[in-house]
């Protein structure tokens, strides 16, 4: 199942759950946030009868600090960026 199969993905999302940093560098990019930006990811779960949003977040922060974005983001050495199709794109596991 994918992402976007439970949730609403945009940028300039203000009623979403939390955003992900869009563009940054290597380190920050796709960190989860509680604080809208335009330019930010936002996700809004919809099918929050198999999904809740704080797990989702802590979920999400987990695979950014772990350098999943790191890996996939593209760019410059020093300005790199994620989509919002990466992240619409993101398998979940039901196992």
């Amino acid at each position: 199942m994918k992402l976007y199969q439970l949730a609403t993905i945009k940028t300039n999302f203000q009623d979403a759950d939390f955003w992900l940093i869009r563009r940054g560098s290597e380190s920050r990019v796709g960190e989860p946030s509680r604080e809208f930006y335009k330019e930010h990811i936002g996700i809004k779960v919809t099918r929050t009868d198999i999904l809740l949003p704080d797990y989702l977040f802590y979920a999400l922060k987990h695979i950014q600090l772990r350098g999943y974005w790191a890996k996939r983001a593209r760019g410059s050495l020093r300005l790199v960026s994620i989509t919002v199709e990466d992240v619409r794109n993101i398998e979940l596991s039901s196992s």
